[in-house]
Parts: C-alpha cells; sequence; structure tokens
C-alpha cells in the first residue's frame, strides 16, 4: 500500500508543478485571464490530492 501512495503523491506534486509552469509562462505570455483561472483551480486541485495522499501516507506510516 505504501509504495502505492507514494507514487500516487510524487505524480501528483509533478501534477502540480506542471500546472504552475504553464500558469506562470502563460501569465508572462499574456494569456487569457479565464486560461489562468482555469490553471489556477486545477493546481489547487492537484494541491488537494498531494496534501490528502501526503495525509494517508503519514497515517498509514504511523500505524507501524
Amino acid at each position: 500500500m505504501q509504495p502505492i501512495l507514494i507514487i500516487l503523491l510524487v505524480a501528483a506534486a509533478l501534477a502540480t508543478l506542471f500546472v504552475l509552469i504553464r500558469g506562470v509562462v502563460g501569465l508572462a505570455n499574456n494569456q487569457s485571464p479565464e486560461r489562468s483561472q482555469e490553471l489556477m483551480r486545477k493546481r489547487v486541485m492537484y494541491q488537494a490530492v498531494a496534501i490528502l495522499l501526503a495525509v494517508l501516507l503519514l497515517l498509514t506510516f504511523g500505524t507501524r
């Protein structure tokens, strides 16, 4: 269970980083505000998933 959680946590963190970089690049290129909002919502969602996975991982390590 723990290796799966670690892999999912890394994937969620990388997805967050990818969307964050796309958002910053979009802001630098004067992207439309709607697109910026969409990327911000995705980033927040990926961050929430990463935090949830981190909590689950800590809980599983704490039960040893």
